[in-house]
């Protein structure tokens, strides 16, 4: 089968598109006929020998992509929910095995959902990671309700418009910090407050909040750290980004709040809860561009970039 091959690891312009063998099923994973792969920054700093590195360096040449869409090609067994035909969606085991950028997975039935009847194959490859990562931060973990403020940093990226969406949709107040571009974008995804982080300081620009759900860290501009000044006392700071604000544990107990990080949970019952709420209208998917396979170092270059709204796929068939 055609994939996207990383035979080292070190700049994503050393991946190369080849052949590779098919992948095999085991217990109750389903082979999915992979018709497009969501890209997500854990792909690049894998590649680049960061991430989760250190799992799959033992199946170099290795396939990453986590996020995926595509048709069952053989299901777990005659009975299965799953079967050859289906259109699915879903995350693929790409931090322990080969992953989605290819034309065909393996990919575990639990991590699977329906795909949503109202999106093209590309617009559902979009979904996965970033909506269920979402999901854990502003709907298992945080419990967003009427009555609460969230403050989510970075509100137009690939986990924060599902974000920004959810906690609205489940009747919190929420604001967002997002770039001079965004500003409109954030407010037409159901933002009550959207600061310009360019031209404002956002814990200058609000009240205080119960729930930071945190999509940039320390990584840039000390977003972490000025994070807690915003935050009423007892309040909840969410980490998002591996190794993005180390110390943010210790920072947030010295002032008497809640920290924890968020990683994302490949939950197919979830996946296929944000489907329907995608099909109702209630919950929209930003696709910034659909690259070709052979179009994978442009499109690793502009992931690596930041700066994306919403999310970038690979078209694979």
């Amino acid at each position: 089968m055609r994939a996207v091959l990383v035979r080292a690891f070190g700049p994503t312009d050393d991946v190369e598109v080849g052949e590779a063998e098919a992948p095999l099923r085991l217990g109750t994973e389903v082979v999915v006929d992979v018709h497009a792969a969501g890209m997500n920054p854990i792909d690049w700093k894998t590649i680049a020998g960061k991430g989760a590195a250190a799992a799959v360096a033992p199946l170099l040449p290795w396939i990453p992509g986590g996020d995926v869409a595509g048709v069952v090609a053989e299901a777990p067994y005659e009975a299965h929910d799953l079967q050859p035909g289906d259109a699915v969606y879903g995350i693929a085991n790409h931090w322990r095995t080969h992953g989605s950028f290819a034309e065909q997975a393996s990919v575990p039935s639990l991590a699977l959902a329906p795909k949503p009847e109202s999106l093209s194959f590309e617009l559902a490859a979009a979904v996965p990671c970033a909506a269920l990562t979402a999901w854990d931060a502003v709907v298992r973990i945080a419990k967003a309700r009427a009555g609460q403020r969230i403050l989510i940093h970075a509100g137009a990226g690939g986990v924060g418009h599902f974000a920004v969406q959810l906690a609205k949709y489940f009747g919190a107040h929420v604001a967002t910090t997002v770039s001079s571009r965004n500003v409109d974008f954030a407010r037409s995804l159901g933002a009550d407050e959207v600061v310009d982080y360019t031209r404002d300081r956002f814990e200058d620009a609000l009240q205080k909040v119960d729930v930071v759900v945190d999509l940039v860290g320390n990584a840039s501009h000390d977003t972490g750290t000025r994070s807690l000044d915003v935050l009423k006392h007892g309040g909840l700071y969410l980490n998002v980004p591996t190794g993005s604000w180390p110390e943010y544990a210790a920072a947030s107990a010295e002032r008497g709040l809640r920290s924890s990080a968020v990683k994302v949970e490949a939950d197919g019952s979830n996946l296929g809860i944000i489907g329907r709420l995608i099909d109702a209208g209630d919950v929209r998917v930003e696709l910034q561009h659909a690259y070709r396979m052979d179009e994978v170092h442009e499109a690793l270059a502009e992931l690596r970039g930041g700066h994306v709204r919403g999310k970038l796929v690979l078209k694979v068939r």
